[in-house]
């Protein structure tokens, strides 16, 4: 996707609103910039099967979803934060299991900070990765890699 080119629901095929929406009790307390929020608005599209990912945006709300389903796991609606830039006012995520895996308010937060931040901004966001990946592992499973996890939760980021 080229990066000027705004990604509109248009632009996919079979998308699913939340079957079962919850809201988030536990929201990212990030303040994205002006120019954040603008990139953020433009949306991300997958390019390939590695990408789990597809996002875009329609008045001040973000929706995210994956790829491969079309399903919708987050909604979020942003504001101008008080001291400059954006931030998320209220969000939504899926609580059906079928659709997305149950997961805690604490992790359903950063996810969607992770997906915005590592994917759609294409940051590196280290310390988001590392705090999904303690929370994603259970503590029984000293061996999964966290490779692993962050590309079954995350996916990639294509080069755009």
């Amino acid at each position: 996707m080229p990066a000027h080119k705004r990604v509109t629901r248009s632009s996919f095929h079979d998308l699913m609103p939340l079957s079962v929406p919850r809201p988030m009790s536990v929201l990212p307390t990030r303040n994205w910039t002006d120019d954040q929020w603008e990139r953020i608005e433009l949306g991300y599209q997958s390019a390939d099967m590695d990408e789990k990912w597809d996002v875009f945006t329609e008045d001040d709300v973000v929706f995210l979803h994956r790829s491969w389903t079309g399903y919708e796991i987050f909604e979020a609606a942003f504001v101008p934060a008080e001291s400059g830039g954006w931030t998320i006012a209220g969000a939504m995520v899926e609580s059906d299991p079928e659709r997305y895996g149950g997961t805690s308010d604490i992790r359903a937060a950063l996810t969607l900070e992770l997906v915005l931040s590592a994917i759609v901004l294409g940051e590196d966001a280290t310390e988001l990765r590392t705090r999904l990946v303690e929370l994603a592992t259970p503590s029984s499973s000293h061996d999964a890699l966290p490779g692993v996890v962050l590309h079954r939760i995350l996916g990639l980021r294509s080069g755009t």
